[in-house]
């Protein structure tokens, strides 16, 4: 069966096995993603955050208990909805279920906008960057990962599984409209390349302050043997914008 968008999480079967892979210490999410986000987000104290595409809110529990003023999520998920909600059991934590791309954004609201490997399910992502920058304040932060580019050029390679030892990568620069099998479903991805996120995040006016690839940190992982074959293509790519 192929799904779109955040389709795929309202499959029972699809939604229990990704939380078990979710969960894993050694999932690129925690091991990789997560360290990153955190120090690229940098002090989220008395802030106001939007989460585009936030899952669970896991997030959004853990930036409250640290001291965030407030947490908006937007999730499209029924599944991940209810989810949300068990976990935000807070004044301070509101959860929309609506897709990032038709989310009613309000004007000079945030502190920081993030989204934690979502965007690469989306189509238009100059209209989203529009968006998320008139929903900033001044001087507001955008910080947002995506599958690294090299990862969903192509996906032949994952035709020996999900612990591919060796990557293909392939029409590069055709950009558009990927299937990935994964998770014994196939699930439709967007690919781009670094340079097209790059200048639509420009041209809408942000300025770029970071850049990162997830280069894997050996006291993230459990074995060395996980840590060795994450340090052999990049998984996650990481922009930190500002207003």
């Amino acid at each position: 069966m192929e799904f779109r968008g955040a389709s795929a999480y309202d499959n029972e079967d699809f939604l229990s096995n990704y939380m078990k892979r979710r969960g894993r210490k050694n999932s690129p999410n925690n091991a990789i993603e997560g360290p990153i986000i955190y120090e690229l987000i940098g002090d989220f104290r008395n802030k106001s955050i939007l989460d585009l595409g936030c899952g669970d809110a896991s997030f959004g529990k853990d930036l409250l208990s640290q001291g965030a003023a407030n947490y908006t999520g937007v999730e499209g998920s029924e599944q991940m909805i209810a989810a949300a909600k068990l976990n935000l059991n807070s004044e301070k934590g509101t959860i929309y279920r609506n897709n990032m791309e038709t989310y009613s954004y309000p004007s000079n609201h945030f502190d920081i906008v993030a989204s934690r490997f979502a965007i690469h399910y989306i189509s238009d992502i100059r209209s989203l960057f529009q968006n998320v920058y008139r929903a900033l304040k001044e001087n507001g932060k955008f910080v947002f990962s995506v599958q690294h580019p090299l990862t969903t050029s192509s996906f032949v390679s994952k035709q020996t599984g999900d612990m591919r030892g060796n990557w293909v990568v392939d029409d590069y620069f055709l950009e558009g409209e990927r299937k990935e099998p994964w998770i014994d479903q196939i699930v439709v991805k967007y690919h781009r390349t670094i340079e097209h996120y790059f200048r639509a995040l420009t041209e809408t006016g942000f300025r770029i302050d970071d850049l990162r690839e997830g280069s894997p940190e050996r006291e993230h992982f459990s074995n060395d043997e996980e840590y060795k074959r994450r340090q052999r293509i990049p998984v996650v790519l990481i922009f930190s914008c500002s207003k």
